[in-house]
């Protein structure tokens, strides 16, 4: 046993060796680096930028309406869309499918001619329906064809908002 005792003995001390041997600083490098480094001029060193003073504004408007609140309470106002009037042909199409091709007078009346997909013109005057969005023909001039449509408002009312048909080139 003795022996075995011996050889145990060896071998932790081999370890003992070894471990002491990992301990050993090699940071010699590192310092070299630090001394050389520090021994360097230092660099400059950009100004902050200039802080611009606040500039207050006083706001002198407040005798108009806010735009934050809307003209008129939603669902309150008096535009609404007619449901119970007869819808017109040209009511099934939207405005960007239909193009004006020309105007047309006949008889002291100005028509507009207005064209869909399929290649049909149709002949329109002022206060016939088009779009989808209820819109009223207001006006028929030679270069365009004025309406006003229906719309929602965003809150639970409508409100009416112009456009226009194009002559088109």
């Amino acid at each position: 046993m003795t022996q075995h005792r011996l050889v145990r003995a060896g071998v932790l001390a081999c370890a003992a060796v070894m471990a002491l041997a990992g301990c050993t600083s090699a940071d010699g490098d590192l310092q070299q680096f630090i001394r050389q480094t520090l021994q360097q001029p230092g660099g400059r060193v950009e100004p902050l930028p200039e802080v611009k003073p606040y500039e207050t504004y006083i706001y002198s408007d407040q005798s108009l309406r806010s735009p934050f609140v809307p003209s008129q309470p939603g669902g309150f106002n008096s535009v609404r869309p007619n449901s119970k009037r007869p819808r017109e042909f040209l009511e099934q199409f939207s405005l960007d499918t239909l193009s004006m091709v020309g105007t047309l007078k006949i008889g002291g009346t100005t028509y507009g001619l207005v064209q869909t997909k399929d290649g049909i013109v149709h002949r329109v005057t002022v206060g016939n329906y088009m779009g989808e969005n209820d819109g009223r023909i207001t006006a028929i001039t030679p270069s365009s064809i004025e309406l006003t449509e229906i719309v929602p408002d965003g809150l639970g009312g409508y409100m009416k908002r112009p456009a226009a048909l194009g002559l088109s080139q």
